[in-house]
């Protein structure tokens, strides 16, 4: 069993499926949400709805008998003043009747959806805040897989199918299917079994070819919401590299793309509304036969004298008034089924299981150092490729621990593995002799700051994102975090300051600009274990040394794990690891590591012959820049 938003237990496994899923099923997942147990004032709307629709109903049904009665009024008493009159009074308050019939059924027809609005729309916010809550509680891995643009079209869809089949079948189905009961008992009381046979024929027959007309709907349908959401992707996709697609001129190859899914998509559409089409003239045909049959018959008892003029109106408005919710039943079970498609993604996504679960007696990390500590950790994401083959080592309380190695040795998979964003497969990861997979995982995360190599911002002003480490921080606090990052000077300068918008992901700021944010955030959210992941591989020599600083002082008298590529970053701290292919090939600090003579002196070597030819060429190119400027001087005295 899962637990909604609300607090309401709710089946765990909710899987719908438009080909095999029945509607009552769908129904039955969402009554929860449709009648919410902790929410008696939505209950009790619910049922001054389904009254108001019932009234309605009950309106509707007599406005037809007051009609019937004034074509009857009006025949009375031919050749008698007083009959006319008589009649004519008659048939001027049955008039009256008929019309105030027609004012109370739009009058509560109205009150039952001003009534039911409040409980569809909490159904479809429960719902759609409870897919978000699942999504952030999905793996990693699960992200690493997803694509953007898709995900949100299916909860988009996903939420107004809900609202469909919500509002429908609350509102209108079952109702419906009561105003055919109260018609049937009329035509059995003043006209006799043949016109129910009649109508009860039309009726079955224009069900059940609604039904499988719908029913072959369905994968046509499914076919567009695929072609949508994989356009819709693409479209992401290519707006959120932006930068990319011009740095290589692909726009037309970007267009092409999204044209083919829209074509897609385009000819799925053609075909959903032809089939409409086809659905629609095959319901009017089957009505239609049955009106055509039932008429004749009214007409041969008109003429036989079995019934009045007023009773053929009667039959007719009757039928009339079937037709009306008989279509709408027809339209319902296509939005209901089309609704099942819709939602069935999104069911799919909620079904989804959490990789990473609290543990039913998980408690609150307790943080006393802390000491960071790796037990003989073993880890893969494909079994086939082993990432770390029994890490061990040991963070102690307010040191600094540097974790280097080449490209794919495991370094980023460690600080993952700290955040419990994965599992170790084999060994532990513990904080203060507590297994992090026995603690919950908000108080794990409140006790690890990180300072990421690519910094994503939200977009939104500088102010939003620094609190972000803390929202409940005072305007004050962030100022004073961003003055120890070395930010505030920057953002002082700024026309909006602190309001300044960020823009997507950040990209109105540059790169040290953003890591300098990053670090704001995490000083305001004061951790005791800091983790700085690459957080300088990506900025220039000098943007490096200003960040370094700001770092430095961030992790002071704090337990501090710092994975590294440029290890001129790390020469400071405690300890150093070297990771080679998911295992420790050496460790000490760094004299000792290059007493070595390792792999850390060779890392260490060519890094510093890459430091060295750039210095130089920098150098070389101020040089000739200050050469190029004398010469024009000399040339132009003037200036």
């Amino acid at each position: 069993m899962a637990v909604a938003p609300t607090g309401r237990t709710v089946s765990k496994k909710q899987t719908v499926n438009a080909d095999e899923g029945s509607p009552f099923a769908t129904i039955k997942n969402l009554w929860p949400y449709m009648w919410p147990s902790d929410r008696p004032d939505l209950k009790a709307r619910v049922m001054l709805a389904l009254l108001a629709l019932l009234a309605a109903m009950g309106a509707a049904t007599m406005a037809p008998y007051f009609y019937s009665q004034v074509i009857d009024s009006l025949e009375i008493g031919d050749g008698i003043e007083q009959a006319k009159m008589f009649g004519l009074t008659l048939a001027i308050a049955f008039a009256i009747a008929y019309g105030l019939g027609q004012i109370t059924e739009s009058l509560f027809m109205q009150l039952r959806d001003v009534l039911f609005a409040s409980v569809g729309q909490h159904a479809v916010r429960q719902l759609a805040h409870r897919t978000f809550v699942h999504l952030h509680a999905l793996s990693l891995r699960y992200h690493l897989q997803r694509r953007t643009g898709g995900l949100s079209r299916v909860i988009e869809r996903g939420t107004k199918g809900i609202e469909t089949i919500v509002r429908f079948t609350m509102l209108n189905t079952a109702p419906t299917l009561v105003q055919f009961v109260i018609i049937s008992t009329i035509f059995v009381w003043r006209f006799g079994l043949p016109y129910l046979a009649v109508l009860v024929l039309t009726v079955v027959g224009y069900i059940y070819f609604t039904v499988k007309a719908s029913n072959w709907r369905i994968g046509i349908r499914r076919k567009m919401n695929d072609s949508d959401t994989e356009a819709n992707s693409k479209a992401i996709d290519s707006l959120l590299n932006f930068e990319t697609v011009k740095y290589f001129g692909n726009e037309e190859m970007e267009a092409r793309r999204f044209d083919e899914s829209m074509a897609v998509y385009e000819g799925a559409a053609i075909r959903m509304w032809t089939s409409l089409g086809f659905l629609n003239f095959g319901q009017a045909v089957i009505f239609w036969i049955g009106m055509i049959v039932i008429s004749i018959m009214s007409v041969n008892s008109v003429l036989a004298g079995d019934i009045t003029v007023g009773d053929f109106v009667l039959i007719n408005m009757y039928m009339m008034q079937i037709y009306r919710p008989l279509n709408f039943i027809g339209f319902v079970y296509r939005e209901i089924r089309q609704g099942l498609t819709d939602i069935e993604n999104m069911f799919e996504l909620l079904d989804k299981d959490a990789e990473i679960k609290d543990k039913p007696d998980a408690k609150p990390l307790e943080v006393s150092g802390p000491v960071l500590k790796f037990n003989d950790v073993k880890f893969h994401y494909d079994p086939d490729r082993e990432i770390l083959k029994g890490v061990s080592f040991e963070v102690p309380a307010g040191k600094t621990i540097a974790v280097v190695g080449p490209s794919g040795a495991g370094k980023s998979t460690i600080s993952r593995l700290i955040y419990r964003f994965y599992d170790a497969i084999e060994g532990s990861v513990e904080i203060d002799g507590q297994d992090v997979r026995d603690v919950t995982q908000k108080s794990l995360r409140a006790s690890v700051g990180m300072v990421p190599q690519d910094t994503v911002l939200f977009n939104d002003t500088i102010a939003y994102n620094i609190r972000y480490g803390r929202p409940e921080a005072t305007d004050e606090e962030v100022r004073e975090a961003a003055k120890l990052a070395q930010i505030s000077d920057f953002i002082d300068g700024l026309p909006q300051g602190f309001d300044t918008p960020v823009g997507e992901r950040g990209l109105k700021l540059s790169g040290g600009e953003k890591q300098r944010v990053a670090i704001a955030r995490t000083i305001l959210k004061s951790p005791p274990i800091l983790i700085l992941d690459e957080a300088t591989s990506a900025l220039d020599t000098q943007t490096e040394r200003e960040i370094q600083s700001a770092l430095d002082h961030v992790s002071q008298n704090r337990t501090t794990l710092v994975i590294a590529h440029r290890l001129s970053t790390v020469i400071n701290a405690d300890e150093i690891i070297v990771l080679r292919a998911g295992e420790i090939a050496e460790r000490g600090n760094h004299e000792a590591l290059l007493a070595l003579d390792g792999l850390y002196a060779q890392m260490w070597n060519r890094q510093r012959e890459v430091d060295e030819a750039g210095e130089k060429l920098r150098l070389a190119r101020e040089t000739d820049t200050e050469g190029f400027l004398i010469k024009q001087s000399e040339q132009d005295p003037v200036k």
